[in-house]
Formats: structure tokens, C-alpha cells, sequence
């Protein structure tokens, strides 16, 4: 008893604003008739959704590594861009999966070629020299070799051949694709793939061969060696039934092949956040306003290369069929009834709630966020992240890796946020500054709920869409206010101004946010 006195007591202003919070909101409900306000609360928790998976993310990357990553929202839109080639294009996406799984092969082998390096004195003489060398080859054995392999691909310059027309073929059920036979040369192309790939490598592993030279283990495990076996046999093996792939994944369902979408999305984004902390955030720990300057010059890089991929107009993404239904038996009026017919709405109490935006991007979110928790709470590695985010000297101290832990959390980081895009793509379309929208709904969250807790993410993010959502309802049926002859419609500026001042307040009365700790 006394010890959850002494809870509330510490916490009362946490407390009272909590409860403050949900005053406010149960009055908003009472101004609304019953579909209004259970629409109003559902669009509320999609949103909410959407920016948890790009929010928690950056508190966890936060929380335990101290980096604010500027580029975060463009990984949400590289999600999204990447869901929509693998759900639109797969024979661009297969044609694609060869070069790249060739090339990872040398990228898995880092760990043989640092102890390779290190046994060769010769070669520290050198060492400023050689990896600047083996990157500028490597480069150039790359682009030589990926012009080698068969690439079908959209022309965002002609309409007839731009993304958006293939995306409304897809809806109309008359998209048809080609698969292209593989040009002349082809052998030189796969070689100069792995050797590009393995050149590459050694360039990153040379370029800390001075710092790391006498602190690594001579011993290798075989599991690099597994891995890039595994590599080289997916790769050539997809190169060689490249069009059998294909037709493969033309043939399935649009259901399916959007889980495929929103695997590969999620799994790529856990491989480019690996590589973005190996690469560029491992080197610059002590220095955090080049973390920021690197961080923000790749998020611009991202949204060139976007552009120039995919082109500058706006496009959708289609909805796969299980949510796109129409026709006798919808809207649908039970779950059974929602499954059987696939309708893309569901009538509940008198209000047509959308089945994937509504429904499907909830329990995705709500999966999301119980498995991450899981993790967190319930494993080793769960255990090591949060002693981690606490104090990570003594981790470190205590034998464990912490390189591999700062690794694996930035990667998981960056995967919450492409699947964040990918499921954000069929609900709000693409778009070039997509990322800039999210990141900034983020960050919000972020400082709402605590900006290294994870469940102040989640709550955060939900309190931003439930206001954002809120207001634009009001903005449509008016607020009756004392002294107004007409009710107040909050105008679409208010909109993201709402979720600001609601950020201001909270850091006004807690400067930790909702479920932030103190430092």
C-alpha cells in the first residue's frame, strides 16, 4: 500500500495529465453521433498505426545508441516503393534479386576478410592507399557486371510505361508483364558481380584495418561461410529460373503476393539498416552533429534516387484483393461475411469503416507492437537493450558486443519503418516526401511519450492520430462553442498545428514526455 502510494505520489503530474487527456477526449465523443465517433477513433488508430512503426523505430535507436536518424522517414518511403515493385513489378523485382544476392555474397565474408588483412604487416604500410583502390574497382566491377543481367523496368518519362499506369493496369486486372532472356556476356557478368561485391568488401574492411589491427580474433566460425554459400546458391539459382520465378508471382493472388511485398520490404530494410550503421553511423559515435549532417545528406540522396527511379507524381498503390471487394454480399455486415466476400468495407453500427485502412493496419500495428514488446521484455537480446539503453559502458563491460547490439537494434529500426511504408502505400499513395510527413508526425510522438520509451511511442503516435483525426471530423460537423452563433470548424491548417501545440503543452508540464524517464 505504501509503496503505491509513493508511485502516485511520484507520478501524480503524469497521472493528472493522463487523465486530463482522456477527459478531453471522452468530451470530443460525446459531441458525435455513434459511427461518427467509431470511424473518428478507428482512422484515429490507423494513423496512430502508421506512425508508431516509424516512431518506435527511432526510439530504439534512440534510447540505446544515442543517434537521431534524419534519414528515418525516407526509409518509411523506400518501404513503400520497394512493397510497390515487388506487388506491381515482380519481374523487375526478380530480375533485381540475382546482382544483389551475388553481391552480398563478399559483404558476408567481412568478418574473413578483416582477419585476411590482419595477417598480412605488408599491407598496414598501405592501408590509407589500397581500400580507396579496391572501392573505386569494385565500383567500376559493378557497373560493368550489372549491365550483363536482364532488367525489365517502368520509364517514368513516357506515361504509357510510368508506374502510374502500371498500378492502373493492376487494378483493372490487365497488367502484362514480359520476361527478358538474358544478353550475350552474361557468365562475365556474374563474376564481375562477386568480384565486384567481394572488392567492396575489402574496402570496408581496409578502411579500419588500422584501428582494429591486433584487437580481432584469427578465429572465423563457419557461419560466413555458410552464409555466402547460401547467397551464391540463391543467386544463381534465381538468375537461372528467372522468368519461372516470375511467372510465379504473376500467377498468385494479389493477397499473397502483398505479404510477399511486405516481407521483402521489411527484410531490406533490415539488411540497408545494417549497412547504414556499419558504414556510416559506427564511425562518427563520438561525434553526433556528423551523425545528424550524414544522416540528413542521405535522406536527400534517397529522395534523388527515388526520383529518379520511380519518377517526381504522386501514385497509388492497389489495394490486394482480400481488401477491394465490391458486389453482392458488400458492404459486409459480419467478419465472416468480410472474409468470404473480401468486401473492402464493413458496416458497423450504421458506418462504413474501410476493411485495410480501418482494420488490417490495426492488428498489423497491434502485432507489431506485442512482438517488439515481446522481444524486449522476454529475450536476451530484449534483456541487453534495455540494461543497454540504461548504461552501455557496463554492458560492454560485462563481455557482451555491443557493436553487434547497436547492429541489430538500427536494423530493426529501419525495418519497422519499411514496413511502416509499405503498409502506408495501398492507404495514403506514394509520394517523393512521404518520409518528410512521417518523420515529422514521428518525432512528435516521440517527444509526446518519451523519446527513448517504447510504449511512449506507441502512445504517442496514437494520441497524434486520434487528434489529427478528431480535428478533421470537427472540421466537417463544427464545434458548438459558448458565444458562437455558428458552430467552429477548425480549418485543414489546424490539422498538423493541433498535434504541435499538443506537443508543446505536454513538454510544458513534463519535459520527459508522458513515459520518458529522467536523465
Amino acid at each position: 500500500m505504501a509503496n503505491a502510494l509513493g508511485i502516485l505520489k511520484a507520478n501524480r503530474t503524469r497521472f493528472i495529465t493522463l487523465a486530463v487527456l482522456a477527459f478531453l477526449f471522452f468530451t470530443a465523443v460525446q459531441g458525435m453521433e455513434t459511427d461518427d465517433w467509431l470511424i473518428t477513433i478507428l482512422r484515429g488508430l490507423s494513423v496512430g498505426m502508421i506512425t508508431f512503426l516509424v516512431a518506435a523505430g527511432l526510439s530504439l535507436i534512440l534510447g540505446l545508441m544515442d543517434v537521431l536518424n534524419l534519414a528515418h522517414g525516407e526509409m518509411f518511403m523506400v518501404g513503400a516503393y520497394v512493397g510497390w515493385t515487388v506487388f506491381v513489378r515482380p519481374d523487375t523485382f526478380v530480375d533485381l534479386l540475382s546482382p544483389l544476392l551475388l553481391t552480398a555474397v563478399g559483404f558476408v565474408l567481412l568478418p574473413a576478410w578483416r582477419v585476411w588483412l590482419q595477417k598480412m604487416p605488408s599491407l598496414l604500410k598501405d592501408s590509407r592507399i589500397l581500400p580507396w583502390l579496391a572501392l573505386i574497382l569494385g565500383a567500376g566491377f559493378l557497373w560493368i557486371a550489372y549491365a550483363r543481367f536482364p532488367l525489365a523496368i517502368w520509364n517514368p518519362e513516357v506515361y504509357a510505361e510510368s508506374p502510374i499506369t502500371y498500378s492502373l493496369a493492376l487494378s483493372q486486372d490487365n497488367l502484362l508483364l514480359t520476361t527478358m532472356p538474358p544478353p550475350a556476356g552474361w557468365p562475365l557478368g556474374l563474376l564481375g558481380t562477386l568480384l565486384g561485391g567481394a572488392l567492396l568488401a575489402l574496402a570496408i574492411a581496409g578502411f579500419g584495418l588500422r584501428q582494429q589491427a591486433g584487437k580481432l580474433s584469427s578465429h572465423i566460425g563457419r557461419g560466413p561461410f555458410i552464409s555466402a554459400a547460401i547467397l551464391l546458391t540463391l543467386g544463381l539459382v534465381t538468375f537461372f529460373i528467372n522468368s519461372n520465378i516470375t511467372n510465379f508471382l504473376l500467377e498468385m493472388s494479389t493477397t499473397a503476393r502483398f505479404f510477399v511485398a511486405m516481407g521483402v520490404a521489411t527484410g531490406l530494410g533490415f539488411v540497408i539498416g545494417g549497412l547504414i550503421e556499419v558504414a556510416l553511423i559506427r564511425p562518427l559515435y563520438d561525434r553526433p552533429i556528423y551523425q545528424l549532417m550524414i544522416t540528413l545528406g542521405l535522406s536527400f540522396i534517397v529522395i534523388e534516387v527515388v526520383r529518379a527511379v520511380w519518377g517526381r507524381p504522386e501514385f497509388t498503390m492497389p489495394k490486394a484483393a482480400l481488401f477491394n471487394g465490391t458486389g453482392d454480399g458488400c458492404p459486409a455486415t459480419n467478419f465472416g461475411d468480410l472474409i468470404a466476400n473480401q468486401c473492402s468495407t464493413i458496416l458497423l453500427f450504421n458506418g462504413r469503416i474501410r476493411t485495410y485502412n480501418e482494420v488490417f493496419i490495426i492488428l498489423v500495428g497491434l502485432v507489431v507492437l506485442l512482438l517488439v514488446w515481446l522481444i524486449l521484455q522476454r529475450t536476451r537480446i530484449g534483456m541487453i537493450i534495455r540494461a543497454g539503453v540504461q548504461d552501455s559502458e557496463m554492458v560492454e563491460a560485462l563481455g557482451i558486443n555491443v557493436r553487434q547490439v547497436f547492429t541489430f537494434v538500427f536494423a530493426l529500426g529501419v525495418a519497422l519503418a519499411t514496413l511502416g511504408g509499405v503498409l502506408a502505400a495501398p492507404s495514403i499513395g506514394l509520394s517523393t516526401d512521404m518520409g518528410t510527413r512521417l518523420l515529422l508526425l514521428a518525432l512528435i510522438a516521440l517527444a509526446i511519450g518519451g523519446l527513448t520509451s517504447f510504449p511512449g511511442a506507441a502512445a504517442g503516435a496514437i494520441l497524434v492520430g486520434l487528434l489529427q483525426q478528431f480535428i478533421i471530423k470537427y472540421g466537417q460537423i463544427g464545434i458548438n462553442l459558448p458565444f458562437l452563433a455558428e458552430p467552429f470548424k477548425p480549418s485543414p491548417p489546424l490539422v498538423p498545428a493541433s498535434t504541435v501545440l499538443l506537443m508543446v503543452i505536454i513538454l510544458l508540464i513534463l519535459p520527459q514526455g508522458l513515459f520518458g524517464r529522467n536523465e
